[in-house]
């Protein structure tokens, strides 16, 4: 059997990387490999941990992972703008109407008039709101404990560096939010 060809149903995430190299080195004559490796690995490490929480945490609740990160800005931040809730919690200003929609509607998040002008709103979180995020992130917090356990507490902190490394380093070329 070819090695750069092997039975698709053989691979697992980490031999499809060693495939996806030597494929994308030697047939189409790409030069960085490590930099296709370090991001589909995070893609896939996000990926993975973001489904983990979701399924074993918020939908068991009737929740979202998206739904869980505008409660947790606005719950963190205190009342705030949508516009604001969408930049921290890295999702677009109609995804965070949408969602809020729901929310208010469950009776989780309050609008009210904004300060700057008649038409802005500001998202707060209710009593049954408050009292939800601290049930949920309780969970959660364990959960994330969990999933970094495998790490010392130095690896935590240069992974976070390294992380933010990353993140900020983008604005020395044109990303798309």
């Amino acid at each position: 059997m070819d090695p750069d060809r092997p039975d698709p149903d053989s691979l697992d995430f980490w031999s499809f990387i060693a495939l996806a190299n030597r494929r994308l080195s030697r047939e189409f004559g790409f030069r960085h490999q490590l930099a296709t490796e370090v991001l589909l690995t995070l893609n896939r490490a996000s990926t993975v941990v973001t489904y983990d929480l979701e399924a074993a945490v918020h939908r068991p609740r009737g929740r979202s992972w998206a739904a869980f990160r505008v409660l947790f800005v606005v719950w963190l931040a205190g009342p705030l703008e949508p516009s604001a809730a969408a930049r921290l919690a890295g999702m677009s200003r109609a995804a965070v109407s949408n969602l809020a929609k729901t929310l208010v509607a469950d009776g989780l998040l309050a609008r009210s008039p904004g300060e700057r002008d008649g038409r802005s709103v500001r998202l707060s979180l209710t009593e049954a709101g408050q009292r939800e995020m601290l049930e949920v992130f309780e969970t959660q917090n364990e959960r994330e404990a969990g999933w970094v356990e495998v790490l010392t507490e130095d690896e935590q902190r240069a992974l976070v560096l390294l992380l933010g490394k990353l993140i900020s380093a983008r604005a020395g070329f044109a990303t798309r939010r």
